[in-house]
């Protein structure tokens, strides 16, 4: 049997009339940049965060980054992101001059364990980027204190998470207190890698916040610079949403909560099939938290052996992501060494990504979880 890690194909299948009818919409009208079915995404992401502004950009990844340089943070600063993550959110830091600073992870979440955080912020920090990894929020009540208590920028990396709810400690059985993930902070930051569980057909990316003068320097800064179409005010980027992206995300962003139910019932068979084995650790989910599983991710010894003996049997599985970023080459210079953060070492030589996405069958799963179980017993 064959298990692919995604099925673009099936997905396609369940929207690909809606998909026609909105892209030929768009081609009609001709109007490719910030056109119509941008502005109708915007409006509708935002809708869908409880947030009063959405501005759709060119990737994630410039979504982290102009947030900080909307935020005035630049050379000589320090922002706080955790030391097991795509490498987006580093570079972002990196590409406004200032220095990204590495805080251990949870070994149960692999989110920023928010314990360390204090220690990294010294005089220079500016801001912490927590990142939502794999789907499940971090403790943003005690993130949002320590941010509070030193004068800090939040922007939350929810470029994995879109759809997760932060669930408050305030919260009641009659009065629940829930937040999407990436509302929470100054700024929340996703992506539309078509990997994502919001996905397009190529790069693309959201900003999502509350504060207005924020947005108004955002707007500019991911179109030129310009105040008017030839009066240009302050240094910007060419960093927009296409708006055949859009036109495609508008239609799937009505089947995420509903595919993001799925993949929540993929990955409670994948545990029920795996957690009694030995050697085997699944995920865990706190209290805190939805997880909407854009990773089901496992830990097992002797990785390298169990990952190549699914491969063999047919099963498609990654590792996110098997170098910490402290221990990057691009980082080699910053000041950071092995054992510096051993949570994230551990994890790094530990973690596979199991086939995850809304589409798998019972069948799929259960032989996938009967092969990990038998590669991890040898």
């Amino acid at each position: 049997m064959k298990v692919q890690f995604v099925d673009f194909k099936k997905q396609l299948q369940k929207i690909e009339k809606e998909i026609a009818k909105s892209l030929k919409r768009t081609l009609q009208r001709s109007d490719f940049i910030l056109g119509q079915e941008e502005k109708l995404f915007e409006k509708e992401f935002a809708m869908y965060c409880g947030t009063k502004y959405a501005l759709g950009l060119n990737s994630g990844t410039d979504a982290l980054f102009l947030s900080l340089v909307a935020m005035g943070i630049g050379k000589g600063d320090e922002v706080i992101v955790p030391a097991f993550t795509f490498i987006a959110t580093a570079n972002a830091v990196s590409y406004t001059k200032a220095k990204p600073v590495f805080v251990d992870i949870d070994e149960k979440t692999y989110n920023i364990d928010v314990t360390k955080i204090e220690r990294a912020i010294t005089r220079k920090t500016k801001a912490i980027i927590p990142v939502h990894l794999f789907g499940q929020c971090c403790d943003m009540d005690a993130i949002m204190r320590i941010a509070k208590k030193y004068g800090l920028k939040v922007i939350e990396d929810a470029c994995q998470a879109h759809g997760a709810e932060y669930i408050s400690p305030r919260s009641t059985v009659h009065s629940p207190q829930y937040k999407k993930a990436g509302t929470i902070g100054d700024a929340g930051c996703f992506s539309f890698y078509p990997t994502k569980n919001l996905g397009g057909w190529g790069d693309g990316g959201m900003i999502v916040t509350d504060n207005k003068k924020l947005r108004d320097k955002l707007l500019m800064l991911r179109d030129c610079g310009r105040k008017s179409k030839y009066e240009h005010v302050i240094l910007g980027y060419n960093s927009r949403l296409d708006t055949l992206q859009a036109a495609i995300l508008r239609i799937k962003l009505k089947y995420l909560d509903k595919w993001n139910r799925m993949r929540q019932d993929n990955s409670r068979l994948y545990t029920q099939e795996l957690k009694s084995s030995p050697g085997i650790i699944c995920p865990t989910e706190v209290d805190y938290s939805t997880h909407i599983y854009h990773i089901y991710a496992v830990r097992v010894r002797n990785r390298d052996k169990v990952v190549a003996y699914l491969k063999k049997n047919g099963i498609a599985v990654l590792v996110h992501y098997p170098i910490p970023l402290h221990l990057q080459k691009v980082y080699k210079n910053s000041g950071y060494k092995r054992g510096d953060f051993p949570v994230a070492e551990k994890v790094a030589k530990e973690i596979i990504s199991l086939p995850m996405h809304p589409f798998l069958t019972e069948a799929q799963i259960k032989y996938a979880a009967k092969t990990l179980k038998k590669a991890a017993e040898d």
